[in-house]
């Protein structure tokens, strides 16, 4: 098989770029952002006395494959132009600031320790999280005020599963300023997991991993499927995910009336003034900011899928949107169950 052709796909128009092929973008970590990133995210690692040094490959989307000790980075991240698409597409970029990327690969890295010292079959391990064979649901219900969890990664991402749970555990403890996280969760049941995975650190200081092979799943070198396509899948993914409970708060506020057709659609209005829409409700704790951010999210997507449009003055419609995000907010927060897609 030949060399592949070099696409200068840099300069495309945002439609002519959904038509190339992931495998034909060439990127690289080297040289990125991302290199910087993973070398950060080693030299924590070493600072614990591990010595779990992941390597990392562009593929679809952050994930750590089962028996390989490294990281798979979404391939978008790799360069502003695609970051751009990215937000165009999905309104927002997973892992897009310095800070949530290495939340998500201190996550990830959690992981990695878990397959380079099959950590899960410890029975202690089982007995504080439970066991990494329980099937991974496709929707999962969180309890936003349960101190069972840490809170780390959005949408209470701990109480989807044990495993999760685990790594969401060990990057508390990985981005902590040296005990901090022992002030954070004093009085919280979390505490014992937290304690726990500090104690299997220390006994895992410097021993060799089991596992150390750098293969690289899914990575985009290998991916056939247009950009275009793998927008297509995750749209599928996502686009489903708004309930309709809102319906009747959003129609009060926005207009789904055949003469309003040519103002602002609601979404764009809230995507456009999600910054200061945020300001308005400036006093949220930690946890409560977490449940307020699907809240939005929610409102936003279920508003598009409405069509519904911004008829009415600007500030007042940012005002009561504001006191109906708050509202919702605290429901969720305090009242109601909700499932959050996997």
């Amino acid at each position: 098989m030949g060399r592949r052709k070099r696409v200068d796909w840099e300069n495309l128009t945002d439609s002519e770029l959904l038509d190339v092929r992931l495998c034909d973008l060439r990127l690289r970590i080297e040289g990125t952002w991302l290199e910087e990133a993973m070398q950060s995210l080693c030299g924590e690692l070493e600072r614990r006395g591990l010595e779990i040094r992941p390597h990392a490959w562009l593929s679809t989307e952050f994930f750590v494959p089962h028996g390989i000790p490294g990281i798979g980075i979404p391939f978008y991240l790799a360069h502003p132009r695609l970051m751009n698409l990215e937000r165009k597409e999905m309104k927002e970029v997973e892992g897009g600031s310095r800070a949530e990327l290495m939340m998500i690969l201190r996550h990830e890295s959690g992981h990695v320790l878990d397959n380079a010292f099959h950590l899960g079959r410890d029975p202690k391990v089982r007995e504080l999280f439970g066991r990494w064979s329980q099937r991974y649901p496709e929707a999962y219900t969180p309890t936003p005020s349960s101190k069972r969890y840490v809170h780390h990664l959005r949408l209470y991402y701990a109480q989807s599963h044990p495993h999760e749970d685990f790594a969401e555990t060990f990057a508390v403890i990985l981005g902590s300023k040296g005990n901090r996280w022992r002030k954070d969760y004093a009085d919280w049941p979390a505490l014992e997991k937290l304690e726990y995975v500090d104690a299997l650190i220390e006994r895992l200081r410097g021993k060799s991993p089991r596992l150390r092979n750098k293969r690289r799943h899914d990575a985009i070198d290998n991916l056939r499927m247009t950009i275009g396509e793998y927008y297509k899948q995750k749209h599928e993914r996502y686009d489903d995910s708004f309930p309709s409970t809102y319906d009747p708060d959003l129609k009060r506020l926005f207009s789904d009336d055949p003469k309003h057709r040519h103002r602002e659609l609601a979404s764009h209005f809230l995507r456009r003034n999600r910054s200061e829409i945020r300001g308005m409700l400036s006093d949220w704790t930690r946890d409560v900011e977490y449940t307020r951010e699907q809240v939005l999210k929610d409102l936003i997507g279920r508003s598009r899928e409405l069509k519904l449009r911004a008829a009415g003055p600007e500030q007042r419609l940012k005002r009561e949107f504001a006191i109906l995000l708050a509202v919702k907010t605290m429901d969720f927060h305090y009242h109601q169950r909700k499932s959050f897609a996997l």
